[in-house]
């Protein structure tokens, strides 16, 4: 088990890596998960390469190799290529009740993902993640979450919920009798219990993008 730290650093040099085909240096590393000292920063490297998470490949500045990727079975690891094929999608900001697939299918705003994200005769779109409800399951704010579309999905799964509020939450459902739970995956958060009539389900979790600047 990662401590958050641990995990966060993780995440952020698998996209990194991915994207950039290096590592990125100490002081990125640094700003990216918010310490104050690059020995903060070794000891977290230090400690995902005893866990069997990294490997530093040696007499090579910047080189980290990903050994393994997280136990996580609900977001899939985007590995880009130069040969990658990419598909554009539609981003949605946000979602209006009554109005998800129409507001879904009418968006101006695109975004280009690897096709190896998403699956043949499915239809796929873009929500941007605000807060940090959801961060131990490596997914932090200011992410692009990739959406398969659908009303439904399985117990455990990450999906993404109109409420009554006319909000969009990206949550792990939990479904009961006519109830459906909605767990975050942050302690600080509370899990939301609705009557399965009072929600929408818009679609399940196929994959997370990160940008960093």
């Amino acid at each position: 088990m990662l401590t958050k730290k641990q995990k966060e650093l993780f995440v952020y040099l698998n996209n990194y890596i991915s994207a950039n085909e290096i590592s990125p240096s100490f002081e990125e590393m640094k700003d990216a998960v918010n310490l104050k000292s690059k020995s903060g920063i070794h000891r977290l490297i230090t400690s995902l390469e005893q866990r069997g998470y990294i490997k530093r490949l040696k007499h090579k500045a910047r080189a980290m190799e990903i050994i393994k990727d997280l136990p996580n079975n609900n977001i899939k690891t985007i590995n880009y290529t130069k040969e990658e094929s990419f598909l554009n999608i539609p981003l949605v900001g946000s979602i209006a009740a009554g109005e998800a697939i129409e507001a879904v299918n009418s968006s101006d705003s695109m975004i280009s993902i690897p096709r190896s994200l998403v699956s043949k005769n499915s239809t796929y779109f873009g929500l941007k993640v605000k807060g940090l409800s959801m961060i131990d399951e490596g997914i932090f704010d200011g992410d692009i979450a990739i959406i398969k579309k659908t009303n439904s999905a399985e117990n455990g799964k990450i999906a993404a919920v109109l409420t009554l509020d006319n909000e969009i939450t990206l949550k792990i459902v939990k479904l009961t009798n006519q109830k459906i739970y909605l767990i975050p995956a942050n302690k600080a958060y509370e899990i939301k219990e609705h009557s399965l009539g009072d929600v929408q389900i818009q679609g399940t979790l196929s994959g997370i993008i990160r940008k960093y600047n």
